[in-house]
């Protein structure tokens, strides 16, 4: 993998390259066009990258972006970032907060749940999931690549972080069903899909058993599993009663 990131680096493949403090940003062109993303640690280096590579070790996009990250360091843009925000009047700040996200659903949604009080509801979400499987069989009956679902990841994360556990838990559900309701138009990259269902049902359970619900909310938040292991066909059943088993061990 060493090889063919280093031949990607080489053919001049990462096409964009920023740091902002610890975090550096990138995309690379390969069968399509992926988005790495680096957070620089003093003691270690956590890479990820949005294409289905489920192998050992790093892919070769995020590869290629070490190499040129080592060859070529980009200029660090906190600093200049932080002198302009110093200078800006705190009404002209709010504009230009309000105006990005007008202009960016994904950004807003990340902004209200880092700040907000609540999420949007499962189906909401589910709603945004499926339109994904359809944008990616337009022109194909079946989703030949992997769907990237690293923005509800991130957003169920904060939530997580803010210890708004049920917030969390939706956004986890909404995966878990949107992932399974549209099992059948997957055609490629199944141990990717497979691992976010996974991740999606891990973080479900944990998030129910953090905000230890009542028993009749609980029950609810069980009987949502156990529909999902029940609806035709049963490609996940296992993995559902998986879940379901240890969140009633658990409780």
């Amino acid at each position: 993998m060493f090889e063919r990131g280093r031949d990607y680096r080489d053919e001049g493949r990462v096409q964009r390259l920023e740091r902002f403090g610890d975090v550096v940003t990138a995309a690379v062109r390969g069968t399509n066009l992926y988005d790495v993303t680096v957070d620089l640690d003093e003691h270690t280096i956590d890479a990820r990258c949005t294409c289905p590579y489920e192998g050992a070790g790093e892919c070769k996009h995020v590869v290629a972006v070490l190499l040129d990250l080592i060859a070529d360091p980009p200029q660090d843009e906190n600093e200049r970032v932080e002198r302009v925000i110093e200078d800006v009047s705190s009404d002209d700040l709010h504009a230009f907060v309000r105006d990005v996200l007008a202009e960016n659903p994904d950004l807003r949604e990340q902004f209200l749940a880092r700040f907000g009080d609540g999420s949007k509801s499962a189906e909401a979400y589910r709603d945004e999931i499926e339109e994904l499987f359809d944008q990616h069989t337009q022109h194909y009956p079946v989703v030949t690549e992997a769907i990237d679902f690293s923005h509800f990841f991130e957003l169920a994360e904060q939530y997580r972080e803010r210890e708004h556990y049920r917030a969390a838990a939706t956004v986890y559900r909404a995966l878990f069903e949107g992932i399974d309701d549209n099992h059948v138009r997957i055609d490629a990259a199944y141990d990717h899909y497979a691992k976010a269902l996974r991740s999606a049902l891990d973080g479900y359970v944990d998030c129910v058993l953090a905000a230890d619900p009542s028993d009749g909310k609980f029950e609810q938040y069980a009987g949502a599993l156990e529909a999902q292991a029940m609806s035709e066909p049963r490609i996940n059943e296992e993995q559902f009663r998986r879940a379901l088993d240890a969140l009633e061990d658990q409780r």
